[in-house]
């Protein structure tokens, strides 16, 4: 599992989005809280900023007219399987912030290396 730097999410292939899709929604079901090296610092955080970058996703998804079920823009909802969050309020109104502390210069140049060797290369644009 990977939360690709948000960053990224706008250059992705298809392929690499709606697995960030399908990670997003494991993470809000039933994998929330499960240990694994590369995403506990998601749990740390919380669910509101989980759901916060899976929304990211969701609206680069809509943009590319990739379909996805609605429910998954509730903020409360972990899927059919598991009890709803508890409602903490709306997403931030600016979510092209840095969610994750995480997701800095460095995890950038990893992700980006990570994609390299699975064969993606990603022209994403020096800031």
């Amino acid at each position: 599992m990977r939360l690709w730097h948000y960053k990224l999410i706008p250059f992705l292939p298809r392929q690499q989005l709606l697995g960030q899709h399908r990670e997003c929604c494991a993470l809000r079901g039933k994998s929330w809280g499960r240990k694994h090296a590369t995403v506990d610092y998601a749990f740390q955080q919380g669910p509101d900023v989980l759901f916060a970058y899976h929304t990211l996703v969701l609206h680069e998804m809509k943009r590319r007219g990739y379909h996805y079920n609605a429910v998954w823009q509730c903020s409360v909802y972990r899927g059919a399987k598991c009890a709803p969050w508890p409602n903490f309020g709306p997403v931030p109104p600016d979510t092209t912030m840095m969610l994750y502390s995480e997701h800095d210069d460095n995890y950038l140049m990893e992700c980006l290396n990570n994609l390299r060797s699975k064969g993606v290369d990603i022209h994403y644009p020096a800031d």
